[in-house]
C-alpha cells in the first residue's frame, strides 16, 4: 500500500518535468524522508525502553520524546532565512551534521537526560525551510506545486514506515541501534545532497516557499489561518500523547510482545489509508472539505474515547484504525486548507508558521502527555487528548467554508515598475483568475485561480519561458 502511494506520487510528479527537476525532487524528498524516519522510528518503542532508563519518570520520558519539536520549531525559520544569505546546501549540510551528532549522543546515552539532550540536538538540525527553499530554486514556477507535493508525500511515507520499522529495528539492534541508524541516514542524506541534488543556477527569495519576516504577524493575526495552525498543533499533540502510552497498551492490554508490534501497525495503517482515500476525493472533487475535515476530527474523538474503554485487543485495534484514518485525513487536509486560505504571496509564510505549530504541538504533547501519565495513568493521557481534540472541534466548526482556489505561479520576467499595473490588470482579466499579485523583484506573478474555468492558454501568453 505504502509503495503504491509513493509510486503514484512519483508518477504524477514526473509529468512534464525536466531531468534536473525530477532528480532534484526525488533526491530532496529522500533527504527529508530519511530525517523524519530518524525522528519517528523511536515513537512506537520508546515507552517500553524508557522504563529501564536511570532517572526516568513519565514526565521526562515525554520530554525526551517531544523535545525535538521545540528546537525544530525555534530554528527552522531562522535556518531558512540564513540559507538566503549563505546558500542552501551549507545550511542543509550543517543541519544534517547536527542531526547526526544528536543521534549519536542519544545512541550512547546511559540516562534519560542523555536521551533528552540527543533528541534536542536532533531537532536543532532544522533543515525543513532550507530544503523547501532549495526545492523552489530548482523548480520552474509552474511545476513547483508538484515538487512540494512529492516532498509532502515522502514525509507521510516516512511516518508510516517508522511505525513498522521501529519495532523491527529495535528487536534487531535495540534502541541505541535505532539512534545509530538515524545517524547513518543523515550521512546518506549528506551524500545525496552533494552527489545527486543539482546546484541551483540562481538562489533568491520565493514568496510561495519561504517565510517573509514582515508577514509573520499578518499570518498570526488571520483568524482562519490561526484555526488551522491550532489544528496541526492539536493533531501532533494528540499523536505524541498517544504514542507515549500505546506501546504499553499493546504489551499489557493486548499481550503483544514488543518485537511483534509491527504486525499490528502494518495492517492498521493499510486499512486506515483505504478508509481515508474516498473522503479525500469527496472533499476535493465534491467541495465538501469543511464537512470532511470536521468529520475527521469527530472520528479522532471516537478513537480516543475507544482507547479509554479498551479492555481487549479488538477494541484497541478498531480504535487504532479509526485514529490513524482520522489522523491521515487531517494531515492531508490541513496543508490544502492553508494553501486555499492564505494569499498567494503569503503561502510560504503561512506554511512556515504552520510547520512551527506542528513541531510545537509535538513538544507540548510530549510534556503534557508525560505529566498526565505520571499523575493519572494511561487513561489520564487519553482524557487529556480528548479535551484537546474537543476544543479543536469547537474551533473547526466555526471556521469559514474554504474557497476552492488553487495557487498558480507564472514566471513573467523582470518588468519595469510602469508595466506592473497593466500586467496585473491583464492577468486579472483572464477567465478563472481570482487574485493577482506581481512581485517585481522575483519576476513572478502569484495568482489564485479556479482551475475548472481557467483559460490556461491566455494565462501562459503573459509568461516567460524558463528552461
Amino acid at each position: 500500500m505504502l509503495l503504491l502511494v509513493w509510486s503514484s506520487a512519483v508518477s504524477v510528479f514526473q509529468e512534464n518535468l525536466g531531468k534536473t527537476e525530477r532528480r532534484a525532487g526525488i533526491s530532496l524528498a529522500l533527504i527529508y524522508a530519511f530525517r523524519m524516519l530518524g525522528l519517528f522510528m523511536i515513537m512506537p518503542v520508546f515507552a517500553l525502553y524508557a522504563e529501564q532508563l536511570p532517572g526516568a519518570t513519565p514526565l521526562l520520558a515525554g520530554l525526551a520524546l517531544g523535545v525535538y519539536g521545540l528546537t525544530q520549531a525555534l530554528l527552522q525559520i531562522p535556518f531558512g532565512m540564513l540559507s538566503d544569505r549563505i546558500g542552501r546546501k551549507p545550511v542543509i549540510f550543517a543541519g544534517l551534521v547536527i542531526f547526526a551528532l544528536g543521534s549519536l549522543v542519544a545512541a550512547h546515552a546511559d540516562s534519560i537526560y542523555g536521551i533528552i539532550f540527543g533528541r534536542a540536538l536532533q531537532g536543532a538540525g532544522a533543515i525543513a525551510s532550507a530544503l523547501m527553499a532549495l526545492a523552489a530554486d530548482l523548480s520552474r514556477e509552474e511545476h513547483r506545486t508538484k515538487m512540494m507535493a512529492l516532498i509532502g508525500a515522502s514525509i507521510g511515507m516516512a511516518f508510516a514506515a517508522s511505525m513498522v520499522l521501529g519495532p523491527v529495528v529495535n528487536e534487531w539492534i535495540g534502541l541505541s541501534g535505532i539512534f545509530a541508524s538515524t545517524a547513518v541516514l543523515a550521512l546518506i542524506g549528506i551524500a545525496l545532497l552533494y552527489l545527486v541534488v543539482p546546484d541551483p543556477m540562481d538562489t533568491h527569495f520565493h514568496s510561495d516557499a519561504e517565510v517573509r519576516r514582515g508577514a509573520v504577524a499578518d499570518v498570526i493575526a488571520d483568524g482562519q489561518l490561526l484555526r488551522l495552525d491550532a489544528g496541526i498543533f492539536t493533531l501532533h499533540f494528540a499523536l505524541m500523547c498517544v504514542f507515549l502510552v500505546m506501546p504499553l497498551e499493546l504489551r499489557d492490554t493486548a499481550g503483544v510482545d514488543a518485537g511483534d508490534h509491527w504486525k499490528l501497525y502494518l495492517p492498521v495503517f493499510a486499512v486506515s489509508l483505504l478508509l481515508m482515500l474516498p473522503f479525500v476525493i469527496i472533499a476535493e472533487r465534491y467541495r465538501r472539505m469543511k464537512q470532511v475535515f470536521v468529520g475527521a476530527i469527530v472520528v479522532l474523538l471516537i478513537a480516543v474515547a475507544g482507547f479509554i474503554n479498551s479492555s481487549d485487543m479488538t477494541t484497541l485495534l478498531v480504535s487504532l484504525v479509526l485514529f490513524f484514518a482520522g489522523f491521515n485525513l487531517l494531515e492531508a487536509s490541513l496543508p490544502s486548507l492553508i494553501s486555499k486560505t492564505a494569499k498567494a504571496t503569503m503561502k510560504g509564510t503561512a506554511m512556515g508558521v504552520y510547520s512551527s505549530s506542528q513541531f510545537l504541538g509535538s513538544f507540548a504533547g510530549g510534556v503534557a502527555g508525560g505529566a498526565a501519565h505520571g499523575l493519572w495513568g494511561i487513561d489520564g493521557v487519553y482524557l487529556t487528548v480528548l479535551v484537546a481534540v474537543l476544543l479543536w472541534l469547537l474551533a473547526a466548526v466555526t471556521m469559514r467554508q474554504p474557497r476552492y482556489l488553487s495557487t498558480y505561479l507564472l514566471n513573467v520576467g523582470v518588468r519595469k515598475e510602469s508595466e506592473i499595473n497593466s500586467l496585473t490588470n491583464g492577468l486579472a482579466a483572464v477567465a478563472g483568475v481570482v487574485e493577482v499579485s506581481v512581485i517585481a523583484d522575483e519576476g513572478v506573478a502569484y495568482l489564485k485561480v479556479e482551475k475548472h474555468v481557467l483559460d490556461d492558454e491566455k494565462l501562459l501568453s503573459f509568461g516567460v519561458n524558463k528552461n
